[in-house]
């Protein structure tokens, strides 16, 4: 979310100065809350807020309000921040961030100030318990400082669950020490496509990298300081050409496969041998281990069934279970692993592909193939995260304009995002009541460095944080004046986000070709890919 909101603020007159000899005061349970906020503040302001008795700052717990809800008061002599939790507080902090100037957003000094906020009240709390974005790490390494990074935007703006996509066809990033070929052979691939798959173009660049499981560690507790919940994606059991060239048991015959060097799907999946199952509980393991997420995603979607269709083993586990079809075969197949993770006291999360068959009890379901399967999780009685791509997808192309780089899909300005609702029509109270969330995605198969992730996601994301944060009604006037400041937070903060006029020359990519879609197009797509699924009413 960005500041200061249409509504919910009052404005006073006056200024509030923050300077060297500014005090703060908190209670002991908000130690790592003031220990961030004098670490962000104190190297661009040099005001490091000393604790003090009777200090001009005070920060402290309201258990009256909202678990993340805030309160904030700033007047010319003082500033009181309340919240629920030491969530709501630092909520509240990354408010005062932004009502500062932006050069305190910086990581040293580049100037003497004045550090001054304007004097408001203020109420907030979140609409949704989920407010997450999918960073995809497996198309495209993202090296752990690069994660670091994007969970201090995402943190800023008061995003709390990340959802780290590991593995797919292209990539496995996961350490294993049960399995070590899966980043020794894995998680490198030998050259990647150049632009959209359909021109079948390659760059003869060889890509890879993982992290270790202490790179995980760090991560998760990097991001739980910033009250961001990592949520970990292992996608089984297709997406998993990389597992298969690492260990070929693991699939139907094919013989030895290389780490998937092509953009979409591959039609390589696990066979569903009991070794497989053994496979998938013992990599299960091992995130639970790394993950205290009570949530962990097995991807589960665009599972191609046609080498089960030809598998002897596959037909003969379906004529032992008595399944009618390799739909049924992959709802089994899920709903082991869901059983497993159960066993361990936590909730499969997994995409709306797992519905096909029937999903396990007590599924969390990312909802992407357009807002009918948000309202069919939710009429099953299913919680879901509301994230259907031609609105969520911030892969796709940010307009018409021919020197955008890679377009592909649909037009997703940042003014349609905006425009988002993540609960559709159509739903009783009870069901809407399902809708736990929403969720935009960045997946990377067109986004090679940070810097393009930069691009490619700001400002989108900041209006989705206002999505999954504020109210149903919002003024889309009103955001596009507010974001025109909040661009000069993202320049302090030193991300090339995409200007309002169009990409920079140096974030075009004339070598790359895209694959542009029309709205209607997509629409016809995903009818066809959700055909098997009961009707919409």
């Amino acid at each position: 979310m960005i500041v200061p909101r249409p509504s919910g603020v009052a404005r006073r007159p006056g200024t509030f100065r923050i300077d060297p000899g500014t005090g703060l005061a908190a209670p002991p349970e908000l130690d790592q809350v003031v220990a961030g906020l004098r670490a962000a503040l104190g190297p661009p302001t040099g005001c490091w807020l000393p604790p003090q008795t009777d200090a001009a700052v005070r920060l402290r717990l309201d258990p009256a309000l909202p678990g993340e809800g805030y309160r904030l008061s700033v007047a010319p002599d003082r500033l009181d921040l309340a919240g629920g939790s030491p969530a709501g507080v630092f909520y509240g902090t990354q408010t005062i961030r932004q009502l500062l100037p932006p050069a305190a957003l910086r990581r040293a000094r580049v100037g003497d100030g004045p550090w001054e906020l304007p004097c408001v009240e203020m109420t907030d709390a979140p609409r949704f318990p989920w407010r997450g974005c999918l960073l995809d790490v497996a198309r495209h390494f993202l090296p752990k400082a690069d994660v670091l990074r994007f969970v201090d935007l995402l943190a800023l703006h008061k995003f709390n669950v990340l959802h780290l996509h590991l593995t797919d066809d292209q990539g496995w990033r996961l350490a294993s020490d049960r399995y070590p070929r899966l980043t020794e052979v894995g998680a490198w691939r030998a050259e990647s496509m150049r632009g959209s798959r359909q021109h079948g173009a390659y760059d003869a660049r060889p890509h890879g990298g993982f992290y270790t499981r202490d790179d995980l560690r760090e991560i998760v507790a990097y991001a739980a300081d910033r009250h961001v919940s990592v949520v970990p994606e292992v996608d089984l059991p297709g997406h998993t050409q990389a597992a298969i060239a690492a260990y070929p048991w693991l699939g139907n015959g094919a013989g030895e496969l290389p780490v998937w060097t092509g953009w979409g799907r591959s039609t390589h999946v696990l066979n569903v041998s009991d070794a497989a199952l053994r496979f998938c509980r013992d990599i299960l393991d091992e995130v639970c281990e790394l993950f205290p997420s009570p949530i962990v995603s097995i991807g589960g979607d665009e599972c191609p069934k046609d080498e089960w269709r030809a598998s002897a083993q596959a037909q003969a586990r379906m004529r032992q279970l008595g399944l009618p079809d390799e739909d049924a075969l992959q709802s089994w197949f899920v709903g082991q692993l869901a059983a497993h993770l159960a066993g361990r006291g936590r909730r499969v999360y997994g995409w709306d592909e797992i519905m096909e068959g029937g999903a396990p009890a007590g599924a969390t379901i990312a909802a992407w193939r357009g807002p009918r399967m948000t309202r069919l999780a939710a009429r099953a009685g299913l919680d879901v995260v509301s994230c259907p791509d031609m609105w969520a997808y911030l892969d796709y192309r940010q307009s018409e304009q021919e020197d955008e780089p890679i377009p592909v899909g649909t037009v997703l300005s940042t003014m349609d995002v905006y425009g988002f609702e993540p609960i559709p029509d159509g739903l009783t109270a009870t069901e809407a009541a399902r809708v736990i969330g929403a969720q935009c995605n960045v997946w990377t198969e067109h986004m090679d460095s940070a810097r393009v992730v930069d691009y490619m996601a700001f400002p989108r994301l900041c209006a989705f944080a206002e999505v999954a944060w504020g109210f149903r009604d919002r003024d889309p006037a009103d955001f596009r004046d507010r974001l025109g400041a909040h661009l000069a937070r993202l320049e302090a903060l030193g991300v090339e986000y995409r200007p309002p006029s169009g990409p920079r020359p140096w974030q075009t990519r004339p070598d790359a070709k895209g694959w542009p879609r029309t709205a209607a197009e997509r629409r016809a797509q995903l009818a066809a890919l959700t055909a098997n699924l009961q009707p919409d009413r």
